[in-house]
């Protein structure tokens, strides 16, 4: 799947299952400006197991500093969907995000929302094509930007931050997963599970026809969670 996708994914997912996962698993209803933050950094959560990927255009989304990161993660992680594209990873960068946001406290909070939009930022193209610094610097920009805003309304250690990572995670696995080559779900164990709807990334299934409707999704969902007279609740 395409770095597109698998962010609009991540937003479709957060933003349908934010009047009922939360209050279920977190014991809290979000607030509509949580759950439009939330939608936004899960579509960058999504985009977090393909840190593997050091040629990917994900690499190149903070210049030399995420193609180190990139090369590093897939040498300790056996190389591209090997673990980051496991049950292991959600859990560890779930547990992680917690972990972060409750012994570090704001500055990891704003620093993860930092990162997330940036990889959001380059997933779905909002910045100038390439991967020079007028790309990746751009992205910098705007992130900076976007973290500034974020930071007049989230709070220092917001309980769904976590849960909006792992969701991503989940849903670039799940994106996988319809693709050749599936993803090794029960890492260490080398099995890869599958179901191919999409023969090659790319195709004009995934970028015609799914991408879209997930957009779709995504817009219809947040409309009927935070924007209607009366959301869903």
């Amino acid at each position: 799947m395409m770095g597109h996708s698998h962010a609009v994914s991540g937003a479709l997912l957060f933003a349908g299952s934010a009047p009922f996962l939360p209050p279920m698993l977190l014991h809290t209803h979000l607030a509509p400006r949580d759950v439009l933050m939330g939608t936004v950094l899960c579509a960058g959560a999504a985009l977090l197991p393909d840190l593997d990927h050091h040629d990917g255009t994900i690499a190149h989304f903070l210049g030399p500093v995420s193609r180190l990161l990139c090369r590093s993660v897939a040498w300790i992680s056996g190389g591209h969907r090997h673990a980051t594209h496991s049950l292991f990873f959600v859990a560890l960068m779930t547990v992680g995000s917690w972990a972060g946001i409750t012994y570090l406290g704001r500055p990891f909070t704003l620093g993860t929302s930092f990162f997330l939009l940036a990889l959001a930022l380059r997933a779905l193209n909002l910045c100038p094509p390439g991967h020079g610094f007028h790309a990746w610097g751009t992205i910098v920009g705007l992130a900076g930007l976007g973290t500034a805003a974020i930071a007049k309304f989230i709070p220092s250690a917001p309980g769904w931050l976590p849960y909006a990572i792992g969701l991503g995670c989940l849903a670039h696995l799940l994106g996988d997963s319809i693709t050749k080559q599936g993803a090794p779900w029960l890492w260490p164990r080398k099995t890869r599970y599958e179901v191919v709807l999409i023969k090659k990334s790319g195709n004009k299934l995934e970028t015609e026809i799914l991408t879209p409707l997930m957009g779709a999704g995504t817009i219809v969902l947040l409309w009927l969670t935070v924007l209607a007279p009366h959301p869903l609740r």
